[in-house]
């Protein structure tokens, strides 16, 4: 998913008006409401979708910005209340909760679709058939750290090559929800790995090598599929080899690394009928648009419930400041709301 700047968006639009529609329209444009976004790169392409849909419809008079600083880092700036909404790839944590409640900044916490954290390789390795969350788990924990660096300290069967790792950074909700799956404490990971917020990075490592792995959303791999190859996993050694696919989340065979992932709405930011407009459109465009760039979508039901609480004022989180592996978005929903 490639990724561009919201300076050079901004300035491709305004070039853009200007061009088609003079320059009258294009300082009209420049005062159009502003709504900024900012967070998770794996919430991002969803969310891009729905806010250039949204800007379409609005004909110019609301502008969104969508930032990718990662869901900790978008959560830093939500807190402080730089931004209006926050895309986030993990529930908001019990220190991000307190940031909030300190700054005053009450929050709606939205599910908007399904994710299947994809584990990757070189589209050249031939050894790795399937891998389960122990193997991975040998791979990524803390104790690996300048220990585990061959392919065949994972299984005996795999060759004596040099292991090479990359996945998200320190600041990504896929981060800490794949660290809380498979090494069973989130944030708990070796960190001698490429770190990026950006997927692309994580991309362009793994295609380069032949010996490495790495993670991210389903999305960033079925646009990437002729550069690498997704790994099979399998929840115990017992248990099936199951590839990460939307029918394996959706029905949930594909365990433990299928997840919901979110958007939180400052509740006073929704005061605003721009954003209210926004996030109303996103709850009843989001699964068609979800499907378009190649997430999951949720249930009818569930946008049908989400948007229920958001007219309700349900405000807060239906998690206890931590992730949680395995929760449907039904029993997420059921819940009550903790600030």
């Amino acid at each position: 998913m490639k990724y561009v700047p919201d300076s050079l968006k901004a300035a491709a639009r305004a070039v853009g008006l200007a061009g088609v529609f003079g320059a009258g329209l294009l300082a009209s444009a420049q005062a159009a409401e502003l709504i900024e976004i900012d967070g998770s790169s794996t919430v991002y392409p969803i969310t891009e979708a729905v806010a250039e849909e949204f800007q379409a419809k609005s004909g110019g008079a609301i502008q969104i910005t969508v930032g990718i600083s990662g869901t900790g880092g978008g959560f830093k700036r939500f807190c402080r209340g730089e931004t209006d909404i926050s895309d986030a790839s993990r529930p908001i944590l019990r220190d991000e909760m307190v940031n909030c409640s300190q700054s005053g900044v009450k929050y709606y916490e939205l599910p908007v679709a399904y994710d299947a954290l994809t584990v990757v390789v070189n589209k050249n390795n031939d050894f790795v058939d399937y891998l389960t969350i122990d193997e991975l788990k040998k791979m990524w924990e803390p104790a690996a750290q300048g220990k585990i660096t061959s392919w065949k300290q994972i299984r005996d069967s795999f060759p004596d090559m040099p292991l090479r790792l990359a996945g998200p950074g320190a600041d990504s909700g896929t981060f800490d929800y794949f660290t809380e799956a498979v090494v069973g404490k989130s944030k708990s990971s070796r960190g001698d790995y490429q770190a990026s917020e950006d997927d692309n990075v994580i991309v362009q490592f793994v295609s380069r090598d032949k010996g490495a792995l790495g993670y991210f959303g389903l999305a960033y791999y079925e646009e990437n599929k002729d550069k690498l190859k997704a790994v099979p996993i399998k929840a115990n050694a017992s248990a099936p080899a199951v590839m990460p696919s939307v029918e394996a989340a959706k029905n949930g065979t594909y365990v433990p690394l299928s997840r919901p992932i979110f958007i939180y709405v400052k509740e006073k930011s929704l005061q605003r009928p721009a954003v209210r407009q926004f996030v109303e459109f996103y709850l009843k465009e989001g699964a068609s648009l979800a499907k378009e760039v190649g997430y999951i979508d949720l249930p009818e039901s569930a946008y049908k419930l989400a948007l229920d609480h958001l007219n309700a004022g349900k405000l807060g989180t239906r998690f206890g400041g931590t992730p949680e592996v395995g929760l449907s978005v039904e029993a997420l929903l059921a819940r009550e709301g903790k600030l």
